[in-house]
């Protein structure tokens, strides 16, 4: 049994709302056609700009000129290398020596802040953190078996021992410069 009672005005009502609802939706609909004409008005009076593009640079192709030096990719190069010989002859650092304070800094980390002369020995002064080191010819340096071949006035020469990429030992050259303190 139905216990639910319903409004004698509910079912005049109920058939009125669709077309109330319709009735108030479309007043949007004139503000809509009424920004759609500023729109499309304003695309009308908008100057269209298009910039020219600029001509595509010509293509001028790279000429390997260092046919003289070792090919990296060499085929010979690389079955050396994964055979297990020992690539690069007798060029070896030595890892049995006793290791230099100064070889646990980067040469980067070093700075050649000043240099003496003692009786005939030039002498490099560097810094490595906050703490002054006296080098000289044939000291170790730098964490690349760095060895000072030469001390001038203005910089410190040393020759490294590194692996290029096919595992190799090659010699590098690079110096430390002496640097003017701004004050």
């Amino acid at each position: 049994m139905n216990t639910t009672r319903r409004s004698p005005l509910a079912r005049p009502l109920a058939w009125l709302l669709p077309p109330l609802a319709t009735l108030a939706l479309s007043g949007c609909d004139s503000e809509r056609a009424d920004i759609q004409a500023w729109m499309d008005e304003t695309r009308r009076n908008t100057p269209v700009r298009v910039e020219k593009l600029p001509e595509p640079k010509t293509f001028e192709p790279f000429r390997y000129r260092a046919s003289s030096e070792v090919d990296p990719f060499s085929l010979g190069k690389l079955q050396v290398v994964g055979a297990g010989a020992r690539p690069g002859g007798a060029l070896e650092p030595d890892r049995n020596r006793r290791r230099e304070p100064l070889e646990a800094y980067p040469l980067d980390n070093l700075r050649l802040v000043g240099n003496l002369r003692q009786g005939k020995v030039n002498v490099a002064l560097l810094q490595a953190d906050a703490a002054l080191h006296q080098v000289r010819v044939g000291d170790y340096i730098g964490q690349n078996f760095g060895r000072i071949v030469r001390i001038s006035e203005t910089e410190v020469a040393v020759k490294e021992i590194v692996q290029d990429a096919a595992g190799d030992w090659v010699e590098r050259d690079t110096a430390l410069r002496l640097q003017e303190t701004m004050r």
